[in-house]
């Protein structure tokens, strides 16, 4: 009822404030940059009008093989549709491909035949009746297989990209909107990079904004969960959780980090020495990750600094491991924060903060153990949202990715709408 009461509202509130909203344009009494492109995101996260709402409808573009399953399986025919039938399952079970896999299981979803009324998103044979077009190139894959060095030129994920970006403004789907209703997976930060610029009206699919922030933005997007390396814990729960988990905070990975990832260093230094915590360096492989995955589970908290962009793998292998997250980070966006508040699982530290030698390790010291089993408590239940899985389940990730998506329609349609009628493009502007 609650939910219901709250989608009624927030219609009645869109409905209110969009004449208030250009009256004030045209009157020149209200600032555009401060108002009008800060509506835009309010709408773009708003929760349907109605409750049951129906599911998506996605057209997904037929593109050739080697756009996506031809790159999993080199001997997939190269003139065949992939399919629920013959698509690949996924093969690599660690390492950036597995991580940056979002488009792939974007992809299987639209072909499954499972889900049943549980689905966010449904695949439609008919252009005209679809709500966002899905353009299944998976770039991260792309960039993963064929770059090797990045000044390399003329590469093969280049000339995908060249080839994609041509088949798109070709398109009368991409044509009749300037491609704002096309869906783009972009989760690796330099997926599509050599030609993103010419695609950024689309809604992109991506990790964070860290290496993207001039063309990507949270009003437009989607952030999405990276695909967790360790296994979820499913395991029967000890008989006291909190006391179970010796160890106070537990990290494990690369500290010598680009950009925003040389706070991992850093925190090294702060937090050398401390009791009950464990920081340490480790590099991708199967024995690692089974190493992490035990310290997980017998850890209270598990860090999460930023990598070379504001986020990481490792906040997501925590959730499914039932840690609380620890995240330290001045500009990370979060999957589904329009319907999950992490303050109610996670903890949160500026960079400044969690330098400040002793601070961070005595706020978590002082929370309670009723604090801790509470968190514990509700991160159990927001786990299964970041699972990956084919065929796809209710409001796992795929499921909540797309509902995500569903949400970001009425601005397309206003943008798109708009666009149409207007003599003057972007009059607001000049």
């Amino acid at each position: 009822m609650q939910k219901s009461v709250n989608s009624t509202l927030v219609c009645l509130s869109i409905s209110l404030c969009i004449p208030l909203l250009f009256g004030s344009l045209l009157l020149a009494t209200v600032d555009y940059k401060s108002h009008f492109l800060s509506f835009i995101p309010q709408l773009a996260n708003a929760g349907p009008c109605r409750a049951g709402s129906p599911p998506l409808r996605v057209y997904m573009y037929d593109l050739p093989p080697r756009f996506n399953a031809g790159m999993m399986d080199r001997r997939f025919p190269s003139n065949t549709s992939v399919t629920a039938e013959n698509v690949p399952a996924w093969m690599w079970n660690e390492g950036l491909r597995r991580q940056h896999s979002v488009e792939y299981w974007m992809m299987a979803s639209l072909l499954s035949d499972g889900g049943g009324s549980d689905r966010e998103a449904v695949r439609v044979a008919d252009p005209d009746s679809a709500d966002v077009f899905f353009v299944p190139f998976f770039s991260s894959l792309s960039y993963n297989i064929y770059v090797r060095n990045m000044a390399e030129l003329n590469t093969v994920d280049e000339n995908l990209q060249r080839e994609m970006i041509d088949i798109l403004k070709a398109s009368d789907h991409w044509k009749r909107s300037g491609g704002r209703d096309h869906v783009i997976p972009l989760h690796h930060p330099n997926a599509f990079r050599h030609y993103r610029d010419e695609i950024n009206a689309s809604i992109f699919i991506v990790a964070d904004f860290g290496r993207i922030m001039n063309i990507s933005r949270l009003g437009k997007d989607v952030v999405a969960p990276y695909v967790h390396m360790i296994e979820s814990y499913v395991g029967e729960d000890p008989e006291d959780p909190y006391a179970s988990r010796k160890t106070l905070l537990f990290f494990r990975g690369r500290t010598i980090r680009k950009d925003e990832g040389i706070i991992r260093a850093q925190l090294r230094k702060v937090l050398n020495g401390t009791d009950d915590l464990i920081y340490e360096e480790g590099h991708a492989s199967e024995e690692a990750f089974k190493a992490s995955s035990d310290r997980m589970r017998s850890s209270k908290f598990c860090l999460h600094p930023a990598g070379d962009t504001p986020s990481s793998c490792r906040l997501f292998d925590a959730i499914v491991s039932h840690c609380i997250p620890v995240i330290v980070s001045d500009r990370i966006e979060l999957p589904f924060e329009s319907e999950l508040d992490y303050t109610e699982f996670s903890i949160f530290f500026s960079v400044k903060e969690a330098l400040n030698p002793g601070h961070l390790v005595n706020e978590l010291r002082g929370v309670s153990r009723e604090k801790w089993m509470k968190m514990w408590s509700h991160l159990k239940t927001v786990s299964h949202h970041f699972e990956f899985q084919y065929p796809p389940k209710k409001e796992d990730a795929v499921n909540m990715i797309w509902r995500q998506v569903r949400n970001k329609v009425p601005a397309v349609n206003l943008a798109v709408h708009r666009t149409r009628r207007l003599k003057i493009p972007d009059w607001w502007r000049r």
